[in-house]
This record gives structure tokens, C-alpha cells and sequence, in this order.
């Protein structure tokens, strides 16, 4: 589990495609203090698995599932890239509940100033947007935000200088693909209330006025 609070921003080194999955090695130096083999590492919001490391860098292995549900296939030598690693037990949680699962990708359709801040509006599909709500939580590239405003083909974030300083938003444009992972408490309540065997339903909160 991670909280969405980047921990630095790595680079990647190199890239070796194979015809359905990849094995990226990634230029760090913070998340590798106390890094060991198995250890989840967030890449852009992308739960993967350190597979060996130096004492420069790590390599991860991307499934195929995951180059298709995700922008880590668009990656290059040289891309920076989101880095944290997993939450300890005793750990302060200082953003939200991110699971490093990506729910699918969304596009930067504006981004504008407004005075300390900085605004970025997402695109979206309909099947995410469902579960992206007004002053909830958003993971962009494994970045824990606050959604400041939802239409129905995109949302908006409005973050302030030292976030887009200490990630990738810095380099991000107009036009670019982001990771986006949903709060999974919606996600876990639609499934429930559409369960039949679920003791809280639609219509039994209905009876109780909600």
C-alpha cells in the first residue's frame, strides 16, 4: 500500500521491450536507502517489484496487463518518473489509501495558473469519471490530489508550486497521458450494493431516508 506522497523522481535508465511485457531499470536514489528484492516500489502510481538493484538503480518487471492499463509503456530512456516506496506500519499516512493498482489513463487537457496555484484539468472515460468525485481523492501518476471540480468528460486538481516542483507534473504538457488510480472505496461500495447477497442495499437506504 502507498499513500501518494512522492518520494523523489527517478529516471529511467533503459528499457528492454520483449513482445508482451518490458523490464525497465530505473535511476533512483532515495527509494534505494533500504531496498531489498521483492520490495514494492511505486513507479508513476504503478505498483511494481524490485527485481534486482545496484546502488544507483532498480530493475522491475511490467506485465502485459500493466503496459496495457497503464503509460509505462510510453516510457524512454531518460523519462522521469514518480518514485515512493510501500507505507511501514509505522508510517505517517500523509495522503490517501493508493494501491498501485491503475484503474486506466486520462489526458491533460489545460493547465493554468491561479496565483500560488497551479490548475490541471484531466480527461477522462465515463467508466472512471463514476467514481472521481468533487473534493475527493485522485492518484495521477501515483500523486495523491484533491479533485477540485468534476465535469462529465473530465475532472480538475489544483495543486500548489511545491508539488509540481518535487514530481513529474513539472514536465508535464498539454496532450500528455497520465496514470490515474480511483479511491477504491466507491469501487468497493458499488460492488457491494450490486451484490445480492449484500445486507445494505439501494432500496434499504432508501427506507432509512439516505
Amino acid at each position: 500500500m502507498f499513500t501518494g506522497i512522492v518520494e523523489e523522481v527517478g529516471r529511467v535508465q533503459a528499457i528492454r521491450r520483449e513482445p508482451a511485457n518490458a523490464v525497465l531499470t530505473i535511476a533512483a536514489s532515495k527509494v534505494l536507502e533500504d531496498v531489498h528484492l521483492g520490495d514494492s516500489i511505486a513507479v508513476c502510481g504503478v505498483c511494481l517489484t524490485v527485481t534486482s538493484f545496484t546502488s544507483s538503480a532498480f530493475t522491475a518487471d511490467v506485465m502485459h496487463e500493466t503496459l496495457n492499463r497503464s503509460s509505462l509503456g510510453a516510457l524512454k530512456p531518460g523519462s522521469p518518473v514518480n518514485l515512493e516506496r510501500a507505507m511501514p506500519a509505522n508510517g505517517r499516512f500523509g495522503g490517501h489509501i493508493v494501491s498501485g493498482h491503475i484503474d486506466g489513463t486520462g489526458r491533460i487537457t489545460r493547465i493554468r495558473p491561479d496565483g500560488n496555484a497551479i490548475w490541471y484539468t484531466v480527461s477522462a472515460t465515463p467508466s472512471l469519471l463514476r467514481y472521481i468525485v468533487e473534493k475527493g481523492s485522485i492518484a495521477i501518476d501515483g500523486i495523491s490530489l484533491t479533485v477540485a471540480q468534476v465535469t462529465g468528460r473530465d475532472f480538475s486538481v489544483s495543486i500548489i508550486p511545491h508539488t509540481q516542483g518535487q514530481t513529474t507534473l513539472s514536465a508535464r504538457r498539454v496532450g500528455d497521458t497520465v496514470n490515474l488510480e480511483t479511491d477504491c472505496i466507491g469501487k468497493y461500495v458499488e460492488k457491494l450494493l450490486g451484490s445480492p447477497d449484500a445486507g445494505i442495499t439501494q432500496a434499504f437506504l432508501a427506507r432509512c431516508g439516505y
